[in-house]
């Protein structure tokens, strides 16, 4: 008798309206992974929408950027926003992207300071320099169970490839602009709200020995790397991949001028300005 975790694999895996997920979660429980929660919870993850309780790590275009239109365009529609942006257009209503499990952080903050040597002195004077937010890079899983998200992930790493270039060539409206300033935001107000940052790096991850996706539904086998899809634009996802992303805080001068500590510790700065400050 199948008990607990392995009962609702199990169960997920045979559920009809699951289509190709049920056949990717079938293999993999015949491959003997069957104690992974994220089987069960992935499909939630990716599909929940935006709202004042969505905590995930996500990078978005600022509201009234210009490059908000420019990267997704259309408007509102009858069921919401829409895209003409086919590529993108997975990722219109949440103006961005999102890691869909919790991924792995590393922030660093320093105060720097200067030691003065002093002439005949047992110990040096600091004098203070700056303080800085350094660099933060956050390392997330990827899962790809059906169709839609294999479109999900491929529109985010083209969003990922397209905001770590500048406006360059037969531009017209912002052409000679650096790549754009986007929001990092997760983990509620007092974390990550709306920091203004610029992506440095990134990096995916093709792992071997996983299956793919195709956006239009079909699933390669690890072992027949030869499997196609005769249908248009078809594009293939793997089941499970890394993406790693390598962003800096950055704040304008007018910005900073309206920095308070006194508000930074009482998690009050930046409110009206939608700026958040780390």
């Amino acid at each position: 008798m199948v008990t607990g975790i392995f009962k609702k694999v199990e169960d997920f895996a045979n559920d009809p309206e699951g289509g190709v997920i049920n056949r990717t979660v079938a293999r993999l429980i015949g491959s003997g992974v069957q104690t992974d929660s994220r089987l069960v919870k992935t499909r939630v993850l990716w599909n929940s929408k935006g709202s004042e309780t969505d905590w995930r790590v996500k990078l978005t275009v600022p509201i009234g950027s210009p490059v908000d239109n420019y990267l997704f365009g259309g408007g509102q529609g009858p069921g919401g926003r829409y895209s003409d942006n086919n590529v993108l257009a997975p990722l219109a209503q949440s103006k961005g992207m999102f890691w869909p499990l919790t991924p792995s952080m590393v922030i660093q903050h320093s105060a720097n300071y200067n030691a003065l040597a002093q002439t005949h002195s047992n110990y040096p004077f600091q004098a203070y320099q700056n303080s800085q937010v350094d660099s933060l890079n956050i390392i997330g899983e990827f899962p790809v169970q059906n169709q839609q998200d294999a479109k999900h992930w491929v529109a985010s790493v083209k969003f990922l490839r397209t905001v770590t270039k500048m406006f360059f060539g037969e531009e017209r409206e912002l052409k000679g602009n650096p790549p754009p300033i986007l929001h990092l935001s997760g983990y509620g107000k007092h974390m990550f709200d709306k920091v203004p940052v610029v992506v440095n790096s990134f990096n995916v991850e093709l792992r071997s020995g996983i299956d793919y996706i195709s956006t239009n539904g079909v699933i390669g086998r690890r072992s027949d790397a030869s499997t196609n899809y005769n249908g248009e634009d078809s594009t293939w996802a793997p089941t499970l991949s890394n993406i790693s992303v390598l962003v800096t805080p950055v704040y304008s001068r007018d910005t900073v001028k309206r920095f308070s500590l006194k508000e930074f510790a009482r998690g009050t700065l930046g409110t009206r300005e939608g700026i958040g400050f780390i």
